[in-house]
């Protein structure tokens, strides 16, 4: 089976990784990324290529982020279309980063691509359960035309290492500051904490909100927070291996955070690290507290800290959560597991039609 694939975002983003280094297993795969960082010269080239190669494939694999590409790829072709949705733009701009108004033009008009986005394609990928309800909901689609692929990650990276030592005690978690991932809540904890002796959070990662968060630490005045810059995608594994305990989020309380498991929640059970998450919707579908992962309220520094305390007092509990979320991810949510889930979204769509000329 030919698959011409096309992503929005560099191919390298952990989604698209996952889902390509999948589509090759089960057939050629004609691959359209671009790499440039200005957004709109980026999507010109995508357009430019996809008109080249829109006719030499059974499938159209549209992976993160692809709303615009959607239209593209329908407008040339009739083949099969796949479409990772992943994430709602209109939930994205309007309630998470809150860029503009759900009433307003540009409000409606990203509600407006979403829905059309998704009636366009054939088959539509989400990787919550939470999120498939939300889409249904919110545009008012049938819940046929859609697939759960949770993210996982790729086992040949993440996988466990030797324990680290315990002083200090590392909290760690990573992130791009984004809004969804409440990070302020996560500053806000380790202030909390600031007296208990021995615990450190290791914060890496950088940016559009690093600036303010890093601000707010220095007004609180956190004395036990280390500020790491962005970890290459391949060495990560050897950061999370240093810590004690792993932050998997997401912490705020937006309803984008509501619906998504985080990806390096996955990561961190991959390498079998105790991982505290916010007790959301989508956490909740595959994770049981205290066996999986720790849960803690979503938005409530409090929370968090008490969880940190509560899993360093108690290396058994530590332990537990640490196996129990890695043999759930080991069982479910490996390559294997996203190969297969693939390999059916591939079926579904495959059709013998003639080659288009």
């Amino acid at each position: 089976m030919d698959v011409l694939f096309v992503c929005g975002r560099e191919p390298e983003y952990v989604r698209n990784r996952l889902i390509l280094k999948a589509l090759r297993r089960h057939g050629s795969v004609i691959e359209i990324t671009d790499r440039s960082k200005n957004y709109v010269m980026r999507h010109v080239r995508l357009f430019i290529k996809l008109l080249t190669r829109i006719r030499k494939h059974d499938a159209l694999f549209v992976g993160f982020y692809g709303y615009p590409l959607v239209f593209a790829a329908r407008l040339f072709s009739r083949r099969p279309i796949v479409f990772d949705a992943l994430v709602s733009t209109y939930d994205t701009l309007c309630f998470d980063r809150r860029t503009f108004t759900p009433r307003s033009i540009l409000g409606r008009l990203v509600f407006w691509m979403d829905a059309a986005a998704c009636r366009l394609s054939d088959v539509v990928m989400l990787d919550t359960r939470a999120h498939l309800d939300y889409f249904v909901e919110t545009y008012r689609l049938p819940a046929e035309k859609f697939v759960v692929l949770y993210v996982g990650c790729d086992e040949e990276l993440f996988s466990p290492r030797s324990p680290p030592s315990e002083d200090p005690f590392i909290v760690f978690y990573y992130c791009s500051y984004l809004p969804v991932h409440g990070i302020e809540h996560v500053v806000r904890a380790a202030k909390l904490l600031e007296n208990e002796s021995g615990i450190t959070f290791r914060i890496a990662g950088s940016g559009a909100r690093y600036a303010e968060i890093h601000r707010l630490s220095q007004v609180l005045r956190c004395g036990n927070i280390e500020f790491v810059p962005w970890i290459p995608f391949e060495r990560l594994p050897e950061a999370i291996a240093q810590a004690s305990l792993c932050l998997g989020g997401h912490f705020s309380e937006s309803t984008k955070a509501q619906n998504v498991i985080a990806s390096k929640t996955f990561q961190l059970l991959a390498m079998g690290k105790p991982t505290i998450v916010g007790a959301n919707r989508a956490n909740s579908e595959i994770f049981t507290h205290g066996e999986h992962v720790y849960m803690c309220r979503m938005g409530d520094p409090q929370s968090l800290a008490d969880a940190v305390v509560h899993l360093r007092n108690r290396p058994e509990l530590r332990e537990k959560i640490a196996s129990g979320g890695y043999s759930l991810f080991a069982e479910r949510y490996g390559m294997t597991n996203i190969s297969n889930v693939i390999e059916r979204v591939l079926s579904r769509v495959h059709a013998p039609l003639p080659c288009q000329s």
